[in-house]
């Protein structure tokens, strides 16, 4: 199980901090185009939304490969779920109900990692 854990941990830090990465680094004009709700949000909260989903990211592999903190990594993971509810609710609220799904994926995915690094297989 702790193999499954670190797989998952780390397909979501490549997706979280990707996705967090473009938000933070790309013109809002540009995101718009293939993020609708973009345009409901001012550039700073895009780039916050952006830059929590990198860290969220990072926290779900470094703490607990370094050994430093490693109490983080499920910290980071119920964070990243937290964060994955609120997306669902603006996507439901935009009438995106195409993009939910994703968001659903990725909050039971950080929810296994919550469960499990709290739970039964903690550093």
């Amino acid at each position: 199980m702790n193999t499954a854990l670190w797989i998952v941990q780390i397909l979501l830090a490549v997706a979280f901090v990707g996705a967090g990465a473009m938000k933070a680094g790309q013109p809002r004009e540009k995101l718009e185009g293939f993020l609708p709700w973009v345009a409901d949000f001012s550039t700073p909260v895009v780039r916050f939304i952006g830059v929590a989903e990198v860290l969220g990211g990072l926290g779900l592999v470094l703490p607990a490969a370094t050994g430093i903190a490693p109490v983080l990594t499920p910290v980071a993971a119920t964070a990243l779920a937290v964060t994955m509810v609120l997306a669902a609710v603006v996507h439901a609220r935009r009438r995106e109900y195409s993009s939910i799904g994703v968001n659903v994926v990725l909050l039971l995915l950080a929810a296994f990692v919550a469960w499990g690094r709290f739970g039964p297989y903690a550093f």
